[in-house]
């Protein structure tokens, strides 16, 4: 059971977890024995910090790795005090209760202190990457509503060539400085201080945090969701971690902070359950990811799964070595088996997936400590969470049936709906189940075995095709560092399954590995799902945290057959 009713901070130390019964049987005790109880008041930033401040003050939350240079870092009692100063100060500047403030920074100690800002004042967070164009950054500023900006050099220069018109937009606070109607972060914080900023009496259904959805079925929505939502991740960080926290634990994730993965998988669940969070500035490479789990002392990472493949392409003996990893947590895009076999083995360390998204998030995963771990299979239902494989008409389908992912509210961690769109919000569900879109099939046990996501599944002579499948065979062909396999638009089959190969260094890419490929795929999987097409990039496209970004190879096969079409 976990004890909701006062959020109090965890301890330093816990006991490991017992192996006295056996492991299935520890799920279904804890699943059974499972009761939410959430508190009349609750605020993320109580929860994030002010409660650890309150009797350990010195105990540390933030840890900055910079490479070569000595580390930063922080604690709980400077976070807390840091995040009040600029909550006064951003209540100066107009913020409050139900204010939208857009937060566009990288990992860093002020992505940190502005959220708790935010949410100590019962403001909205509405966090957005660094990477996002000038029409993106627009688009979502303009949606959301946001009165305030909290950004830094780069993000300015994006917000500078916006051309949508920002009507909300009141003020821009910058970390790198102040400028022509910019003020410098410094000083917000250093005019908050000594002011009063009373934490928000906020329910946990009040809105805090405010996230957009990937766009890949229409234009982004923005996902609300109440201070429950930290409560609803608890149970799922716990559970894939392994009775997280255990001593020592310490947590990385090169996810940004700005979505749901690195947000509400790692950062905030993380510092309220009192475990140091490393992070760096710098984007995603194997080798050097290494080395900083090995200088960290890194005992617990969220990592999706091509970054676990970009990790087994730059291993060697040394580097595993050098690291101590208790537990991995995958998720983002489907964990392969063979991948999820080599990063438990070489990585001496349990490797388990877990499954959500924006709207619902970590409702399904995996726990090796708890019996629930089965390559190419995501998991079961996180404790506290019921999640069936339903029709498109919301009925349960039974065992061995392919069908839609759906999670039955009332849950604390789904969302309280999509701004400002209650049509939209009420087509997500079909009675009392969300319907994530994500098509999967459950055994008798439970386990869960993800086909793919609606946008990712192909449809080639009437088959239905999951990428990950495809994906993970080709991983298993000696010559392939990489791979990413999408449907590109066919006149006769109306879609043809297409591959993008990173070839392993050294390897002659040509037609004649190209037909090894195809041959090998049909051979081991069938004949309608090999790959009739194959290309070679020297890279895959990646998000920051090491994802492939499959729109992008989609829209490249579009055109492609466009450009065919018109020859």
């Amino acid at each position: 059971m976990l004890d909701l009713e006062t959020p109090s901070p965890a301890p330093e130390t816990t006991a490991e977890p017992g192996a006295s019964a056996p492991a299935d049987r520890r799920y279904r005790t804890l699943r059974q024995a499972f009761r939410w109880d959430l508190p009349e008041r609750y605020n993320i930033a109580a929860a994030c910090a002010d409660a650890y401040a309150a009797v350990q003050p010195e105990r540390l939350c933030l840890i900055e790795d910079r490479g070569a240079e000595p580390s930063l870092s922080m604690t709980y009692g400077t976070l807390a005090q840091r995040s009040r100063d600029l909550a006064a100060g951003l209540a100066r500047r107009g913020a409050t209760r139900g204010s939208r403030v857009a937060i566009v920074l990288p990992q860093s100690f002020e992505a940190a202190i502005a959220h708790l800002a935010v949410y100590r004042l019962g403001a909205v967070a509405v966090p957005l990457a660094l990477r996002f164009g000038p029409d993106a950054l627009g688009f979502r500023l303009a949606r959301s509503g946001a009165a305030l900006v909290v950004t830094d050099a780069e993000g300015l220069a994006t917000l500078s060539a916006v051309s949508t018109p920002l009507p909300a937009l009141t003020g821009i606070v910058a970390v790198d400085g102040a400028g022509a109607g910019i003020e410098a972060f410094e000083a917000v914080e250093r005019d908050g201080r000594g002011r009063e900023a009373p934490m928000a009496e906020t329910s946990p259904d009040d809105p805090a945090l405010l996230i957009f959805t990937s766009g890949t079925t229409g234009p982004p929505k923005g996902a609300l969701h109440g201070h429950r939502v930290l409560l609803g991740h608890l149970p799922g960080l716990r559970f894939h971690h392994e009775d997280f926290p255990q001593a020592r634990d310490r947590l990385w994730t090169p996810s940004d902070w700005a979505w749901a993965g690195g947000l509400l998988n790692a950062l905030l669940p993380s510092l309220a359950l009192g475990v140091p969070v490393v992070f760096t500035r710098a984007r995603f490479e194997a080798g050097a990811a290494f080395e900083l789990m090995a200088r960290q002392k890194v005992r617990n990472a969220f990592l999706p799964a091509t970054a676990l493949r970009m990790l087994k392409g730059a291993a060697n003996p040394e580097a595993l070595a050098a690291i101590d990893l208790r537990t991995v947590g995958s998720a983002g895009e489907t964990l392969p088996a063979a991948t999820q076999t080599w990063a438990s083995e070489a990585l001496r360390a349990s490797v388990n997936e877990f499954y959500g998204q924006t709207e619902c998030n970590m409702v399904l995963g995996s726990s090796a400590a708890y019996g629930v771990s089965r390559p190419g299979w995501t998991g079961r239902a996180v404790p506290g969470h019921e999640v069936a494989i339903v029709s498109p008409d919301g009925d349960v389908l039974p065992p061995g049936e392919t069908g839609t992912i759906a999670i039955r509210r009332p849950d604390p961690v789904m969302f309280l709906g999509y701004l400002d769109d209650p049509q939209a919000s009420a087509d997500k569900f079909r009675g009392d189940w969300l319907m994530t879109g994500d098509q999967a099939v459950m055994n008798a046990e439970g386990d869960v075995r993800f086909v793919g996501r609606d946008d990712d599944l192909i449809t080639s002579a009437g088959y239905r095709i999951g990428p990950g499948e495809v994906e993970d065979c080709l991983m298993a062909h000696p010559a392939v560092q990489l791979a990413a396999v999408v449907g590109k638009p066919d006149p006769v089959r109306t879609e043809i399954v297409k591959a993008y190969v990173v070839p392993m260094e050294g390897t002659i890419a040509d037609a004649a590995l190209a037909e090894n490929l195809k041959r090998f795929v049909r051979e081991r999987l069938s004949a309608h799902e090999y790959p009739r097409e194959i290309a070679f990039l020297d890279a895959l496209p990646l998000t920051t945290s090491g994802k492939i970004v499959r729109r992008t190879l989609r829209e490249e096969a579009r055109r492609e057959a466009e450009d065919a079409a018109l020859r």
